[in-house]
């Protein structure tokens, strides 16, 4: 497991599909959480999931289809992508979170010092070991973790590796 973080705008979600992408290349069954800050609509009103949902105040509606399957869950509180992942994702070979950055998950952040004046990571803040690494548009920058820039040609290459070594190991629970 490993999460994507960084500020609005850097890239997180094409980091994150990339990613994806590339372990689902070398035969990896990936999957991924999204941390939203406000609820989503996934469902159209009137259709009969949703109004199973909410309509029937359901405590959970699945819906299968050909090849796919989701889920809508009423919930008390947030889970941690930690839960969430041996909940729902105990047969993934690799679980890749976008957000969640407060949570203790390897991070790798997509930093663009032309959007934001600042990375997430702080030094004084931060523990840099919950740092995989951060992808910058900035070649001077300097962390106390592996710094990949945009403008490198092999940077997507050495940064997969790198998160698939330094992922955290799920076990159950």
């Amino acid at each position: 497991m490993m999460s994507v973080i960084g500020r609005k705008n850097a890239g997180k979600t094409t980091l994150v599909v990339a990613l994806a992408q590339e372990y689902a290349r070398r035969g990896r069954k990936v999957a991924t959480i999204k941390h939203g800050h406000h609820p989503t609509v996934l469902d159209q009103e009137g259709k009969d999931t949703w109004r199973h949902y909410h309509e029937g105040k359901a405590f959970q509606t699945l819906i299968e289809s050909p090849g796919e399957r989701a889920l809508f869950e009423r919930t008390d509180e947030e889970a941690s992508p930690l839960v969430l992942a041996r909940r729902y994702m105990s047969n993934a070979d690799v679980v890749i979170v976008e957000g969640f950055s407060q949570h203790e998950i390897p991070k790798i952040e997509v930093y663009r010092k032309s959007e934001h004046p600042t990375p997430i990571f702080d030094e004084a803040k931060h523990d840099p070991s919950q740092w995989i690494a951060i992808l910058v548009d900035d070649r001077t920058l300097r962390f106390p973790f592996p710094v990949f820039s945009f403008g490198d040609t092999s940077w997507f290459n050495n940064l997969a590796h790198v998160a698939w070594s330094r992922a955290m190991v799920l076990d159950a629970e």
